[in-house]
């Protein structure tokens, strides 16, 4: 599978020029036959507070993302704000030339940067089925909470996290996106945006793991114009997450019912003392 890893700079609260400037990279994109184009986390907006402005009823973008997944024959990942009554919800979609197949509510709001007062949480998890990969998807703060990934796991062979992830923390975006890639066993794709935003800057630092916390190799594509930070880089996948479990089978001595035990025990000394 030939995947993208879209690190553009968002235009702020701007979804006409976002939209421009995807088909823009579809274009580029569609001379190598990318299976997936991936955007980063509220991809036609920025990671805006502004949800008067940027929610959507009927997921307007997505009509325009699934034209576009139509025209250029891939399937392209979008971030989006819905529209749930008095508080929003942060979506992830993956729209194939087909129509939707995966629609994923971000698990963790960003208390600090505010996002908890307009957004809720979801709570399931989602999984598909695209390229020989099955594949899941959590958003940027939920990489902090290992928990989730553990369980997409047990059936995800590449878990995808789109972000709006700060320069000031770039450190712990890349070993945390490593670490997740290790512990998970699974490949695992960090879409992050670029340039400065709002009164942010974003380093970009998207990347790809191995199952191994290998750091994939990849080549780099970018618009005439585009900030210093901007690129598109794309990368050619095969399946082979059950040969790294075979060789090293961490998976298999994990204990489950301890866990939840441990964790009931803990739970149990903390309300004696």
């Amino acid at each position: 599978m030939r995947v993208a890893l879209g690190q553009l700079q968002i235009q702020w609260e701007d979804k006409k020029a976002n939209l421009k400037k995807v088909e823009a990279y579809l274009e580029l994109l569609s001379e190598r036959k990318t299976d997936l184009f991936l955007l980063p986390e509220m991809s036609l907006t920025g990671f805006s507070m502004n949800v008067e402005k940027i929610k959507e009823k009927q997921g307007e973008s997505l009509e325009q993302i699934q034209r576009l997944a139509e025209k250029y024959r891939t399937a392209v990942g979008v971030g989006w704000v819905k529209d749930e009554g008095e508080i929003c919800e942060n979506h992830y979609s993956i729209v194939a030339p087909e129509g939707i197949v995966l629609d994923f509510v971000k698990l963790h709001p960003f208390r600090l940067g505010g996002e908890a007062e307009y957004f809720r949480g979801g709570d399931h998890l989602f999984h598909c089925e695209l390229g020989g990969f099955c594949i899941g998807v959590q958003i940027c703060y939920d990489l902090r909470f290992p928990e989730p990934f553990q369980i997409l796991s047990r059936k995800a062979d590449l878990i995808l996290v789109p972000a709006n992830w700060p320069a000031a923390r770039s450190g712990h975006w890349k070993s945390l996106l490593k670490a997740r890639a290790i512990e998970n066993m699974v490949y695992v794709a960090g879409i992050n945006c670029a340039g400065e935003m709002g009164d942010l800057f974003y380093s970009g630092d998207s990347r790809l793991y191995a199952p191994d916390g290998t750091k994939l190799k990849k080549d780099a594509i970018c618009l005439s114009g585009c900030c210093a930070q901007e690129r598109v880089f794309i990368y050619e996948l095969q399946n082979d997450v059950r040969r790294y479990r075979e060789c090293f089978p961490v998976k298999e001595d994990r204990r489950e019912v301890l866990y939840k035990k441990l964790q009931e025990e803990t739970q149990s000394y903390e309300r004696k003392k």
